[in-house]
């Protein structure tokens, strides 16, 4: 049993730390690079981008570091390891909160962008960008949310490995 508590808070760290890491990327090259494009080309951009992200592997990492963190504290509970139990819980509760952002806030902003259709009918697509750049604010949101909960269960992985020695 303690190897499937292991595994399973190997693969929520993993799955938290991807999460950062695109969101991060995001915030510091695509996003700003964007924002130098004419906005007609941000908009078809990332119109492209809501379309292909959608896709299995980053389906299963989006949903999997919320899932699989809290069925780590599932697995912890009425354990002796009380402080990796807190840590998990605290990265389970990041993800949790982070994935909330993700479907409050950026989703549906992502159907806005979607919603106005072809960009080169648009009239005014300055104003279309305008209207979509609290995207990048709540992206930073949730960049921040899941690199405080990869380093919430990389911290809980070292306390786990202290137990088991």
């Amino acid at each position: 049993m303690q190897t499937i508590r292991t595994l399973t808070l190997i693969v929520a760290t993993l799955t938290s730390g991807l999460l950062a890491g695109v969101y991060y990327a995001y915030a510091t090259s695509v996003m700003p690079a964007l924002n130098q494009a004419d906005p007609r080309a941000a908009v078809d951009v990332m119109q492209r981008i809501n379309a292909v992200i959608v896709n299995p592997m980053f389906m299963l990492t989006f949903l999997g570091a919320p899932l699989v963190t809290v069925g780590a504290v599932a697995l912890l509970l009425g354990k002796d390891s009380r402080a990796v139990l807190v840590w998990v819980a605290v990265a389970a509760g990041l993800n949790v909160v982070a994935t909330i952002v993700t479907f409050s806030l950026n989703i549906p902003l992502n159907d806005q962008l979607d919603a106005v259709g072809d960009p080169n009918l648009l009239t005014d697509p300055a104003a279309v960008w305008q209207d979509f750049s609290s995207w990048t604010n709540w992206n930073i949101v949730r960049a921040v949310l899941h690199t405080a909960a990869f380093g919430a269960s990389t911290w809980a992985l070292v306390l786990l490995g202290r137990t088991t020695d």
